[in-house]
């Protein structure tokens, strides 16, 4: 049986994209969450009950490896 390298796959797979693409990923995924939120009366009593700043502090976290790769490697 043939066992899938994913990271593999993805990394070939980035190669292939443009900048418009990855464009097209974040608000492929921000119009999903948008969707969760109106649709699934759960997810939206999940998402709804965090205080603002635990997104903030999330996001901020997630944006410091990007921010090393791109402006200090």
């Amino acid at each position: 049986m043939k066992t899938v390298d994913l990271t593999g796959w993805l990394d070939e797979n980035v190669k292939k994209m443009r900048w418009y693409d990855i464009s097209l990923v974040k608000l492929t995924v921000f119009f999903m969450t948008l969707f969760l939120i109106t649709a699934l009366r759960g997810f939206r009593e999940v998402v709804l009950g965090f205080d603002w700043y635990w997104y903030l502090l999330v996001s901020v976290v997630l944006m410091i490896p990007l921010l090393k790769k791109m402006f200090l490697d």
